[in-house]
C-alpha cells in the first residue's frame, strides 16, 4: 500500500470513528433533552460523566484526523486519548455492564460509546499512528486527565448528592472502598500505559532498525 493510500485509509477510518462518537453523543443528548426538557440542563448532566467527556474528546480529535490526516495530531496526545477511551470500555465492562436495561436507540448509543469506539480507537492507533514517539514517563501525564476528572466528579457528587458512577459513591461505599477502587484503576491504567509505550517502541524498532527516534 502506498503512502497516499495509507493516508486516505487512515482518514476514512478516522471519519468512521468520529461519526460513531458524534452519533452516540447525539443520541444520548437527545434522550436527556426529552427527559429534562432543557438542552442546557441536559448538557450539564452529561458533562458529569467520564464516558461523555472522553467520547466528545475522541469525536473532536478524530474529526481533526479525518480532515487533516494522521499527522495532524501529535502521537503522544493521541495515545493518551486512546488510553482514556480504553478506560471507558474496560470500566464499563467490569463495573457498569448490566446496571441498566437499555433498548432501542439507547442501546445503540451505549454500544457506540462504551464498546465500539473503545475498540476502534486502539486499532487506529496501532496501524496508523507514527511509532517511536512515546516516552516511559508519558503514562503519568496521561493519568492526569482521569485523575482531574475524579476530583471533579467527587466535587459534583458531594455538592449535588449524586455521584456519576456507583463505584465512586462515597456515601454508599465508604471512603476506604472508593479509595481502593480508585487506586486499583489508577495502577491498571499506568500498567496499560507502560504497555502502550512498549508496543510503540517495539513496533517502531522493527520499522526503524537504526533506532532513530522521533
Amino acid at each position: 500500500m502506498t503512502q497516499t493510500q495509507t493516508d486516505w485509509l487512515s482518514r476514512l477510518i478516522a471519519l468512521a470513528i468520529a461519526l460513531g462518537a458524534w452519533v452516540g453523543l447525539g443520541i444520548t443528548l437527545e434522550g436527556q433533552v426529552v427527559k429534562f426538557g432543557s438542552f442546557f440542563v441536559s448538557l450539564w448532566v452529561l458533562s458529569g460523566y467520564f464516558t461523555i467527556l472522553t467520547n466528545f474528546l475522541v469525536a473532536v480529535v478524530f474529526t481533526v484526523l479525518a480532515l487533516g490526516g494522521r499527522h495532524s495530531i501529535h502521537p503522544r496526545f493521541l495515545a493518551g486519548v486512546m488510553l482514556a477511551i480504553v478506560l471507558v470500555g474496560v470500566v464499563y465492562g467490569v463495573l457498569l455492564r448490566g446496571l441498566q436495561e437499555l433498548t432501542g436507540v439507547e442501546l445503540i448509543s451505549n454500544m457506540l460509546l462504551h464498546q465500539l469506539i473503545p475498540l476502534l480507537v486502539p486499532i487506529y492507533w496501532f496501524f496508523f499512528t507514527p511509532k517511536l514517539t512515546l516516552r516511559w514517563t508519558d503514562p503519568t501525564l496521561w493519568a492526569i486527565y482521569p485523575l482531574v476528572y475524579l476530583v471533579y466528579a467527587l466535587a459534583r457528587g458531594f455538592s449535588e448528592g449524586h455521584f456519576a458512577y456507583p463505584f465512586i459513591d462515597v456515601g454508599t461505599n465508604g471512603t476506604a472502598q472508593v479509595a481502593v477502587t480508585v487506586l486499583i484503576i489508577t495502577a491498571l491504567f499506568l500498567i496499560v500505559g507502560l504497555g502502550v509505550v512498549w508496543v510503540d517502541r517495539r513496533i517502531g524498532a522493527g520499522a526503524n532498525p537504526a533506532g532513530v527516534t522521533a
